[in-house]
């Protein structure tokens, strides 16, 4: 087996970071921090390997740890967890993987669509009213089922404007986002084969993305928008 790439101190220090969320503390202990965020590039470039081989890739990213807390009420200077971003190539690839570590078996693999584009949500919407029946294979595969239990994102609490309440898809209508998550617990993080892993889980979010990459990528009619 590997070794593991992410190991017990970051997610001591993550833990201890999230009681201690000031800057007195983590500047006090910024070495921690920087060692931590070494082993998250080792990841970072382990995932940009091992998803080449099952996606086109155009990068992964790290997210800061430092939050933007002009606009926040919440006023912590930093977020309790690492996290990044798997984006993918081409613009006829859409949706997004997720990652991330957090101690406490809340860190986790997600993916989709967590803010569509106006003209994007309406084109997704007009392809489910039209037939909901590929969407609805896709979120009822005991592969999907099995990794993720459900889609998840945030609803409306009635059909979206244009839409009849009445509509036998009303259900799958109603959502302003479309994601999928899954968790990991912290003995699977601190696995030699936690990349592998997570690969596993993006591949099951496949099927998913394909259709709305199919959606996004034509208009009404399925031709390919230029």
């Amino acid at each position: 087996m590997p070794s593991p790439i992410i190991t017990p101190p970051t997610l001591k220090f993550l833990k201890q970071l999230k009681k201690n969320n000031n800057r007195d503390w983590f500047n006090k202990n910024k070495e921690r921090y920087l060692v931590a965020r070494e082993e998250l590039k080792v990841l970072q470039a382990a995932l940009l390997d091992e998803m080449s081989h099952q996606d086109e890739i155009a990068q992964v990213k790290l997210y800061r740890v430092y939050r933007d807390v002009r606009f926040s009420k919440n006023k912590e200077p930093y977020k309790a967890h690492f996290s990044g971003y798997i984006e993918r190539a081409t613009k006829w690839k859409r949706g997004g993987y997720y990652f991330q570590i957090s101690p406490g078996g809340n860190s986790m693999a997600g993916g989709g669509f967590w803010g569509p584009e106006k003209e994007d949500l309406k084109r997704i919407r007009q392809e489910i009213a039209a037939n909901d029946k590929p969407l609805r294979k896709i979120i009822k595969a005991k592969a999907f089922k099995d990794a993720f239990g459900q889609l998840d994102g945030a609803k409306l609490k009635t059909a979206p404007r244009g839409f009849d309440k009445e509509h036998p898809a009303v259900d799958l209508l109603r959502y302003k986002q479309f994601v999928v998550s899954k968790s990991f617990t912290d003995e699977q993080v601190l696995d030699g084969n936690f990349v592998k892993a997570l690969c596993k889980v993006y591949k099951k979010m496949r099927p998913f993305f394909d259709y709305m990459s199919d959606v996004l990528t034509t208009d009404e009619n399925g031709v390919p928008i230029e």
